[in-house]
């Protein structure tokens, strides 16, 4: 990438004739701003910045291009089931089937409507999402400051930045002091960069470019003015967001499945279709009404509801997400979720609360966990006190009134220090009051330390000072005695300190250490007169939800792995917290070593698959994780929230991207955005990614069982010489009404309870295989049978005609179809308890099933239309005890010792 920046600048640069011959970082302040043609005391002319906007155009990232509604429209055709569906109300319109025609249209127009809405709604919510990044900028035009939208910055224009500030831009620093900045989201380092005037060598790394702010990342000490160098697609976050958009998105399992079903099922029906009616043909038989038959066959032969049940199932597990915290970019990505089997999981914000508390410290008299435990009225030791003052005294941060961390302003260290100081009943505000400051020496990345003068009551003089512990040990001259006294800080003194600060670290703490004096004089230069008052360790503490996830997660087989850029002994002990190191699984592992081991190939393969920590790892890192972990079979879901994630978002199976502190680009890339920023969602959305697949199965079944016993008595009825049995309207009825609405309940269940105590499915196997065929050929044989000795039952035993015993044959196989929906419990269940009886969407599609189909029946204009005839109470009670039949043998085939191939495909549908 480091390639690309002088054709970068000179495209930022607004005049063609004085082109950047080198990067901006690399070039001195003065150089910059005279490339630019701008005064840092003026900034740019109105007129200028509108010809600089013409040629550097608006300072946004670009999006992916947006799906157009019409061609959202159109993908809801883009389906083999659907194609079949157009050809025979085609058919049935030119043989002035017209109502057969409308009502296949219908069906049509319903199913894409549906999928329409379902996918509409979801691009809708990521757009929304998006406008989390929208920023405003204080910019000097025409001699003075104003806040404008950040958009309309321009190459050349000088902003000022402060601390909690956004940068706006990719921006060349030209004044500052004591600046920071948080560069995590294009660099993955979590602990905030210093910035410098200085110039850097030409091929400095993306992290090492400290005389720029890069857009996208945020300013969290000092303040700065500087000039923009870069805007939009050209700055580095641009860069990433071009390369993003141009990699393809690929279809999942499911997705692959269901189209491969669809396209099964229209050659078959092809094929059907001719058969049948040719062999009616050549018997004789009428042509029109072979016709006639050939399209209640496809009508049969075709789930019409299966395009809509499948968006159902998938918006609906999307929308349950939703309300969880995750919102679903593209649907069938949930079904993904379900056949994980490992999690990369980044560790600040994710696995922890993302904010840094004071949880140790170490004075003189021991080391102490934070907060304090002691009775309510009990008095703070001394040396804690006098540790905490020093640390909220010498401190830029500022607390909200209130009790929300992230309102908060500062830098994070210096926010947990007046936290800590709060927590313990030191007001940091009055304290400052009684202490105003009167001098400081900032911090500076050379001397690793900060020192602030006070003047309290009476005149007396105050110092303190933070920063690295070897720093402050060693500057520092006493430390407190056991009486409370100052005395000569020794060597072994000194010694003795350090061990105790390395040993804090090694723990994974970050340590600071604070000295301080009161009294003497106020001479910030002057360090030897400061008592060392203790060490502060500080961490990011594990959100409390998320060890429970992880155990969740090792109990369904999946393995969570962390991937961090914070240093081993930091992640090491975060995992430790949560739970991640188990199962006898090695140590963190650093990208130095990790380096070593993509080198070594093939022999370095088993330590990676043994360690769960990886730390100091870089994008790339991340990327060849996924590529190995994806060669050995797995299927790999990545958590990102930077732009330098992005690369491993897209590659892994599911990308997931951070909402809340989560960047556009990696949004863009991933498939998944968690809201809350919580690891337990995911958990939640595999769990539902689970349930979806197992649903989708359930109803696939039950629907093709359903539509195959309609393409065998309609089929039997033609070879055997007999009238039709089932007519194209009923047989579009009978789909759209006891298939589909028993289906919808199917697809709504809340699944096994236990469904994470199970391995994950392997993403190989099929979503309906030979067993489940066994399966749907044996349910489809039942129905069949009954429903045929209803007709029979019909025309010779009540001695109907063959018109009026069509009504019994059609309401026969209506309730058979409808009870068939017990026949989709779990093996082993109670017949009269189990999650399908348990599922109210079942008995509220049956109650409207059964109003519908007595509708049909009793209500003039719709039976006519049908061409159906009220039954007698007697036939009723035939048509009732046939439609119970496959229920029983559904039970006896459970229970029934000769039959281990059909249990096990019962099996398949837990």
């Amino acid at each position: 990438m480091d390639t690309t920046h002088s054709e970068l600048d000179r495209a930022a640069t607004p005049h063609a004739a004085t082109p950047a011959v080198s990067p901006a970082y690399s070039q001195s302040k003065e150089a910059v701003l005279a490339c630019h043609q701008v005064d840092p005391d003026k900034g740019l002319a109105s007129e200028e910045v509108e010809q600089r906007r013409l040629i550097a155009g608006s300072n946004e990232i670009e999006q992916a291009k947006p799906t157009s509604v019409l061609t959202l429209i159109v993908r809801q055709f883009v389906s083999p089931v659907i194609w079949l569906l157009i050809a025979a109300a085609v058919i049935a319109a030119v043989f002035a089937e017209y109502t057969d025609a409308f009502a296949i249209a219908v069906v049509i127009i319903l199913n894409a409507a549906i999928g329409f809405v379902t996918e509409y709604k979801a691009r809708r919510s990521m757009e929304a999402i998006r406008t989390l990044g929208q920023t405003r900028s204080r910019v000097l035009r025409d001699g003075s400051f104003r806040t404008l939208a950040s958009r309309e910055l321009v190459p050349g224009d000088i902003v000022a930045l402060t601390a909690g500030n956004l940068v706006p831009a990719d921006i060349r620093i030209v004044s500052m002091t004591s600046l920071q900045a948080s560069e995590a989201a294009l660099t993955g380092e979590s602990v905030p960069v210093e910035k410098h005037l200085a110039a850097v060598a030409s091929d400095a790394a993306i992290g090492d470019r400290s005389s720029m702010l890069f857009k996208g990342t945020a300013v969290t000490r000092g303040d700065c003015t500087g000039v923009v160098t870069a805007t939009g697609m050209q700055t580095e976050i641009g860069h990433i967001t071009r390369l993003m958009m141009a990699a393809p998105d690929s279809q999942t399992p499911l997705e692959k499945q269901l189209q491969s079903l669809g396209g099964q099922l229209l050659w078959l029906t092809i094929a059907l279709c001719v058969l049948i009616s040719s062999i009616g043909m050549l018997a004789g038989r009428d042509v029109f009404l072979m016709i006639h038959a050939g399209i209640a066959l496809a009508v049969a032969a075709i789930p019409e509801g299966l395009p809509i049940v499948a968006t159902v199932a998938l918006a609906g597990g999307m929308w349950r997400m939703a309300q969880r915290n995750a919102l679903v970019e593209r649907m069938a990505a949930v079904e993904t979720l379900g056949s994980t089997t490992v999690i990369f999981t980044d560790k600040t914000g994710t696995l922890t609360e993302n904010r840094l508390v004071a949880a140790e410290v170490y004075v003189p008299d021991g080391r102490h966990r934070l907060p304090l435990q002691q009775e309510r009225d009990a008095k703070l030791p001394t040396s804690l006190r006098n540790l905490l003052e020093a640390g909220a005294l010498c401190n830029h941060a500022e607390l909200s009134p209130g009790t929300t961390p992230g309102e908060d302003s500062g830098d994070p260290l210096e926010i947990a220090l007046l936290q800590a100081a709060r927590d313990h009943g030191i007001d940091s505000a009055a304290l400052s009051s009684d202490w105003p400051q009167m001098a400081e020496r900032p911090f500076d990345s050379k001397i690793k330390l900060m020192t602030s003068a006070h003047r309290g009551p009476d005149g007396v003089f105050r110092l303190a000072s933070k920063g690295a512990p070897e720093r402050i040990i060693d500057a520092a001259g006493f430390s407190t005695g056991s009486d409370g006294s100052a005395q000569p800080l020794t060597h072994a003194a000194r010694e003795e300190w350090r061990e105790r600060a390395l040993e804090m670290a090694t723990s994974g703490l970050r340590v600071l250490a604070i000295a301080g004096s009161i009294g003497g004089q106020a001479d910030i230069d002057e360090l030897g007169d400061l008592i060392l008052l203790g060490l502060v360790g500080f961490r990011d503490p594990p959100r409390s939800d998320v060890p429970e996830a992880i155990l969740a997660c090792q109990q369904a087989g999946i393995r969570v792995v962390m991937v961090t850029g914070d240093h081993v002994a930091t992640a090491s002990a975060i995992s430790n917290q949560v739970g991640i190191h188990s199962n006898g699984r090695a140590a963190g592992i650093d990208g130095t070593r990790l380096d070593d081991l993509f080198a070594a190939g093939s022999d370095g393969q088993e330590e990676i698959h043994l360690s769960n920590v990886f730390a100091r790892v870089t994008p790339e890192h991340k990327l060849r994780l996924v590529e190995r972990m994806q060669q050995a079979g797995e299927i790999v879901a990545m958590t990102g929230d930077g732009v330098n994630d992005a690369p491993a978002l897209r590659q892994a199976d599911i990308g997931v991207a951070m909402g809340k502190r989560g960047t556009d680009v990696a949004r863009e890339a991933a498939d998944i955005v968690l809201l809350d920023d919580s690891f337990p969602t995911i958990v939640d959305a595999i769990a539902q990614g689970r349930v979806i697949f197992d649903n989708i199965r359930r109803f696939v079944v039950y629907l093709l069982s359903c539509n195959l016993s309609e393409v065998l008595v309609v089929a039997l009825a033609i070879l055997l010489g007999l009238p039709l049995a089932l007519l194209p309207l009923q047989i579009l009825f009978l789909n759209l009404v006891t298939d589909v609405f028993p289906a919808f309940a199917l697809a709504a269940g809340k699944g096994d309870p236990n469904i994470l105590k199970r391995p994950p499915r392997p993403p190989s196997e099929l979503l309906i295989g030979t067993r489940q065929w066994a399966l749907i050929v044996r349910h489809g044989l039942t129905i069949t049978a009954v429903t045929l000795a209803a007709l029979a039952i019909a025309e010779r035993g009540y001695g109907l005609s063959a018109h009026d015993a069509t009504t019994i044959s059609f309401l026969t196989i209506a309730f058979a179809q409808l009870f068939h929906v017990f026949n989709m419990r779990n093996l082993g269940t109670p017949l009269l308890n189990n999650d399908v009886t348990r599922n109210p969407w079942v008995w509220g599609s049956l109650a409207v099933c059964i109003a519908l189909l007595l509708i049909a029946v009793y209500v003039p204009p719709i039976a006519a239309v049908l061409q159906l005839k009220a039954p007698t109470l007697s036939a009723w009670l035939t048509i009732l005890s046939l439609a119970l039949v496959p229920i029983a043998i559904g039970r006896i085939a459970e229970i029934w010792p000769w039959d281990p191939f059909i249990k096990t495909t019962v099996v398949k549908l837990r």
